[in-house]
């Protein structure tokens, strides 16, 4: 297919400077007679139909690959806007060339044009600038929703948190999300610098992000896009994350706490593997029996803790003399934590 595009575009290139090169010949030939008039309408034409037949596959298809590329990094809805922003600014150009032509001279010729561009440009810009707004609106007004609809989203913005943490690689395996993962550039960066950083703990960390980044590419069940997207004037990688996620409309997966919280503050829906993992857990009720085996001491005198197969701690009063033994505990309460979930439990009387 590529074969033939380009014969195709060679033999268009050919007639195309082939009749430029042939309306220049006339236009020197013109006055002139014999040898010398034959030669300026046969040179020119045949000279630029070569150049156009050599020519015209790079001519084409370069810009054609370069509009895919530059396409490739702008969002749907910055795209979408746009091309709103640009018709809106040529609309109001078209209004105004009537009068616009009744200017002198080549004022006349040149005005529609130049308005026109200024136009589409600042429709554009003004358009373009204002994609969060957009995408905030329509977040909070979906189309064709009913009360109490909740939306899918087919993107989830990744945290470098969210990437370093290992779990949400076994979380995608499952098949419980189905959307396309997005990492954006700016993450990728930062793993890298971590990777190479001096100090062998973050430097350990950044390797086995950029490690599970393979798997997921290699191993996942859903799409991973690197989005090229970034945002020159945020301050930091996590303002930016916030604001690539508002104008994709979509929600963002990260461990951070703090970035977590700034996040709901600006509407952001946030997927923590955290809280997941709270959420999975199994419930304990006051009363359950369970064993398990008591690893250290507690912070109150007599207290033994160990814990259960999920990492939940459990706290056992008076279980500080069965020190590295297993034990059969009655649960007394549970507590919900910021930090996760604590059972407080006592040993089983014996008889």
């Amino acid at each position: 297919m590529l074969i033939n595009v380009n014969i195709i575009l060679r033999v268009v290139g050919a007639i195309f400077f082939g009749y430029v090169g042939l309306c220049m010949g006339a236009f020197m030939a013109e006055g002139d007679s014999g040898t010398t008039a034959a030669i300026l309408w046969t040179a020119p034409p045949v000279l630029s139909a070569i150049f156009g037949a050599i020519a015209g596959p790079f001519l084409f298809l370069e810009p054609l690959r370069r509009f895919q590329q530059w396409t490739n990094g702008i969002e749907p809805i910055q795209f979408v806007l746009g091309t709103c922003g640009l018709v809106a600014g040529l609309l109001v150009a078209a209004l105004l060339t009537p009068a616009l032509i009744t200017l002198p001279s080549v004022g006349g010729v040149l005005a529609p044009f130049v308005v026109s561009a200024v136009l589409g440009a600042l429709g554009v810009a003004a358009m373009v600038n204002r994609g969060e707004q957009f995408a905030g609106f329509f977040s909070r007004n979906p189309p064709l929703a009913g009360k109490g609809t909740g939306r899918v989203s087919h993107q989830i913005v990744l945290d470098t948190s969210a990437v370093i943490d290992g779990r949400m690689a076994d979380i995608v395996q499952t098949g419980f999300i189905m959307a396309t993962l997005v990492i954006p550039r700016f993450v990728l960066d930062e793993l890298r610098y971590i990777a190479d950083s001096p100090d062998s703990l973050r430097r350990n960390r950044g390797r086995r992000g950029l490690e599970i980044l393979g798997r997921l590419q290699q191993e996942a069940p859903v799409p991973i896009q690197v989005s090229d997207v970034d945002f020159e004037d945020a301050r930091d990688v996590d303002s930016k994350l916030i604001r690539l996620a508002k104008s994709m409309d979509c929600p963002l997966m990260t461990n951070d706490f703090n970035l977590n919280r700034v996040a709901e503050l600006e509407g952001v829906r946030v997927l923590n593997v955290n809280h997941l993992a709270n959420a999975v857990k199994a419930v304990v009720l006051p009363g359950e029996e369970m064993e398990v085996h008591i690893i250290q001491e507690g912070k109150e005198s007599g207290q033994g803790v160990g814990f259960l197969d999920d990492g939940t701690m459990v706290v056992v009063e008076g279980g500080r003399r069965y020190l590295n033994e297993q034990l059969e505990v009655i649960v007394t309460r549970v507590l919900q934590t910021v930090a996760g979930r604590m059972i407080f439990a006592a040993p089983k009387a014996v008889g």
